[in-house]
């Protein structure tokens, strides 16, 4: 199994996603001779999942059922455990594109937190890229090294316990593109420019307060980047619901129907506009915006190395 490639059957050592449904799904690393709780009974590993096909439907002994699916980068966002605030597929899906990265792009990344960005990093460089991400918290960058072998993109990526800003990546013009989510990232442009290629790199910073966008522009500015620019990405989600609302009452429909000798128990009249105005209301499907939206998360800068 690989975040990366994707395989036909569950394995043991296999990291899975147990789906309940669209709003309840969860991570699980198979293991021969576990079980897993759920609110439809137990999942026996050896049994129900080992050896079955991904995306195979499962039946818990309390008679329920989920589905088992392959790991992806954007699955994992959904369901990955916490170490620190993590970017969601909104924002990855524009920093990847902006940082024009495809297979073989060298990728250079601090913080790794949670390693949600550095899933979907590894996936878009996969197979010959390599991504070099950098952690100052001890503990997240040994379990980000455990994350990333138990999910076969080891080979891929290379993780280094150090700060950043004082001591940089730790290579030098190789990378296509940096990326930057620490508390000071003016402080790591320097050190941003030396790890990128000769011309024409690409550098991010993902920072949620506007005063730390100000001071990385500015040290943008000072080490000679281009194209310097700010965005932020608002998701709106809309739900599919049946909209009753009432038919205006017009005045004339009664006269006319009377003029015109309507008679709306006549078959061939039912489904008229008339009868739909004596109806008084009339249902339809509409999409309609949450009443809460998830807003701000952060501002990315972008800009070019000249």
């Amino acid at each position: 199994m690989s975040f990366v490639e994707y395989g036909d059957t569950i394995k043991d050592g296999d990291t899975a996603i147990v789906f309940l449904g669209h709003e309840s799904m969860f991570p699980v690393k198979v293991q021969h001779g576990t079980v897993t709780q759920t609110k439809y009974g137990v999942i026996r590993h050896s049994t129900d999942l080992i050896g079955k096909k991904y995306g195979s439907k499962v039946t818990c002994s309390k008679g329920g059922w989920v589905f088992i699916l392959h790991p992806t980068p954007e699955l994992w966002t959904m369901n990955l455990p916490h170490r620190t605030q993590i970017l969601y597929s909104t924002d990855i899906s524009i920093i990847t594109m902006m940082l024009e990265l495809k297979p073989g792009s060298i990728v250079c990344e601090s913080g790794t937190g949670s390693g949600s960005l550095s899933h979907a990093l590894i996936r878009t460089v996969a197979p010959t890229g390599h991504l070099y991400t950098v952690e100052f918290h001890q503990q997240r960058a040994e379990k980000a090294r455990e994350e990333f072998r138990e999910h076969g993109v080891e080979h891929l990526v290379t993780v280094t316990n150090q700060d950043v800003c004082k001591n940089g990546f730790g290579v030098s013009n190789i990378a296509d593109a940096v990326f930057l989510d620490i508390p000071s990232p003016w402080e790591a442009i320097g050190h941003a420019k030396s790890a990128l290629k000769a011309e024409g790199g690409r550098i991010c910073s993902f920072s949620p307060c506007i005063e730390q966008v100000q001071r990385t522009c500015l040290a943008m500015e000072e080490y000679g980047f281009t194209e310097i620019n700010t965005l932020e990405i608002l998701l709106r989600v809309y739900n599919v619901r049946t909209i009753s609302l009432q038919i205006p009452d017009l005045g004339k429909a009664a006269e006319h129907n009377s003029s015109t000798g309507f008679d709306s128990s006549n078959p061939s009249n039912q489904g008229s506009p008339c009868t739909k105005l004596q109806q008084g209301t009339v249902h339809f499907k509409s999409g309609v915006p949450l009443r809460e939206m998830v807003g701000h998360t952060g501002y990315l800068t972008f800009a070019t190395k000249s």
